[in-house]
């Protein structure tokens, strides 16, 4: 059977349709990246860290206060203050798997070091630098006669 021209057009126009359509795709969604932030190991900021989700429990060291001030930190585990100081020095701050939150403030980078903690001083120690401090002597408790 041989088709008329309009038949022939119309059957050609309607291949042409079937070839441009577009074709269902079978592939699956891209899956999302893992989320490649994660726990930090360096603190950076003033603030309160999330233990944990924020930052890695460990060893961590600052440099000290920033400028001339007074570095401060915390370590909290649910609501009881764990530990806590306020220095002029560098310092090194454990913390624990078991710690909910650590706030720093005014204090240089803190960097997870994971080494283990630096030996604290003696009461002795501690006495002979205050010594040194204020001199050797005898000091009287109240005020002059």
């Amino acid at each position: 059977m041989r088709l008329t021209r309009p038949a022939a057009l119309g059957a050609a126009a309607a291949a042409s349709c079937l070839l441009l359509a577009p074709v269902a795709s079978a592939q699956p969604e891209p899956t999302p990246a893992p989320d490649a932030e994660g726990p930090k190991t360096t603190i950076d900021a003033s603030g309160s860290y999330a233990v944990g989700t924020e930052i890695l429990p460990g060893v961590y060291q600052s440099a000290g206060p920033v400028d001339d001030g007074a570095c401060y930190w915390k370590r909290v585990a649910g609501e009881e203050l764990v530990d806590n100081a306020l220095t002029k020095k560098p310092a090194f701050v454990q913390i624990m798997p078991t710690d909910t939150t650590f706030t720093t403030s005014d204090c240089q980078a803190w960097t997870l070091t994971n080494a283990p903690m630096p030996p604290q001083p003696s009461p002795a120690s501690l006495l002979g630098e205050l010594t040194k401090a204020i001199g050797s002597g005898m000091f009287s408790g109240g005020p002059p006669p």
